[in-house]
């Protein structure tokens, strides 16, 4: 039987990349999208390329933030592929501004996305994973997690949340088969990066030792090794992708 991964917020960008790389696996892929507007904008031009590796694709709406979607989408995933053998937790938003100037409503939105989702999928899909005594979790944390960042306390704060709950969840889960682990990528040149302007992307570039930003298909690798085999006696771990930012 073939296995399959699940990838949240994957209808662009990073998620997009990790689906693309685990379809080359030869996972089948089911793709989280938030709307159908993502679906028809980007979700299913994932699917395609994804199946262009023989696999199988299907995109699934889900807002993650509210367990109740997740638990719908859990569900329907199940039912279509049989199984859930990897889950990557890759959606994310950012509400980027100093502690003194930020609204409740824009650390809440953050905090929802980036963090409850996290509860969220790993909750349901953990049990079936239990039933399935094996699996993969991996939950895309950032260097703002590990390290702090200016501008984004929200979004450290679920970003360094996201460490904690790895590791807890590793060692809950590790008895039956399941490794959960972490990816903090560094700057990695996305949508949601290259909005940045021009001189704080210098100031970024002169701080990473390997004087380039990374590139989605990085992430992915990574990605990529901790769904597999070759990662089989890695779990609980925090890899931080990040050309040496902040080392």
């Amino acid at each position: 039987m073939s296995k399959t991964a699940l990838i949240t917020g994957a209808s662009q960008g990073l998620g997009a990349c990790i689906a693309k790389k685990l379809a080359e696996d030869g996972f089948n892929i089911a793709i989280n999208c938030r709307s159908q507007a993502e679906v028809d904008n980007g979700g299913n031009t994932v699917a395609e390329e994804c199946r262009s590796f023989g696999v199988e694709a299907e995109c699934f709406i889900a807002d993650v933030s509210h367990y109740s979607a997740c638990e719908d989408m859990v569900k329907l995933v199940k039912e279509r592929f049989a199984t859930i053998d990897v889950l990557v937790n890759n959606a994310g938003i950012t509400r980027d501004g100093l502690l003194v100037r930020m609204s409740e409503e824009n650390y809440d939105a953050v905090i929802a996305v980036n963090q409850k989702s996290i509860f969220n999928m790993m909750k349901l899909v953990s049990a079936i994973m239990i039933k399935q005594r094996g699996g993969s979790i991996i939950n895309m944390s950032s260097v703002a997690g590990v390290y702090g960042n200016a501008g984004q306390f929200n979004y450290s704060a679920s970003k360094a949340a996201i460490i904690g709950m790895t590791k807890s969840a590793a060692k809950e889960l590790g008895s039956r088969g399941i490794r959960v682990n972490a990816v903090a990528p560094g700057f990695i040149d996305t949508p949601m990066t290259q909005v940045l302007p021009d001189k704080v992307k210098e100031q970024v570039l002169n701080a990473i030792p390997l004087k380039r930003f990374g590139e989605p298909i990085d992430i992915a690798n990574t990605v990529s090794f901790l769904a597999g085999e070759k990662s089989r006696y890695i779990t609980g771990q925090t890899i931080i992708v990040s050309g040496g930012l902040s080392m």
